[in-house]
């Protein structure tokens, strides 16, 4: 079932989402300032690619305050039009019977879009 809703997922906009991942992730990376952003842009389109199956956890060891400050800075860079694109198509997804797996999937990608640092995907 995790990949036939994979392959659904790509054939329906995940493959275009995971493009805008890494492209995002390419001209972060660009300046040396935008290189933790980037790696968390890339983070977020291996996610985009194929979610289902994968889980989101925190890391095990205290990233201590360093990932605290890179959350704030990343919420207000873009983190929070991210997170509410996809809690839009989640819920536009979560309207029909069908889109109820890939809405959860968007609602899954929101949650790590707002607070990316410190969290790892499993």
């Amino acid at each position: 079932m995790k990949f036939l809703g994979n392959i659904l997922w790509l054939i329906f906009g995940g493959f275009v989402i995971f493009l805008e991942y890494m492209i995002a992730g390419l001209v972060l990376c660009i300046t040396i300032i935008g290189i933790p952003f980037g790696l968390q842009c890339f983070k977020l389109g291996i996610l985009a690619l194929w979610p289902f199956g994968q889980k989101i956890e925190y890391m095990d060891y205290a990233p201590g305050c360093l990932s605290t400050i890179m959350n704030i800075i990343w919420f207000f860079i873009g983190g929070i039009w991210i997170m509410l694109t996809h809690v839009l198509f989640g819920i536009l997804l979560g309207i029909t019977i069908i889109g109820i797996p890939w809405a959860g999937q968007h609602f899954k990608m929101a949650s790590l879009a707002l607070t990316p640092f410190g969290r790892k995907v499993m």
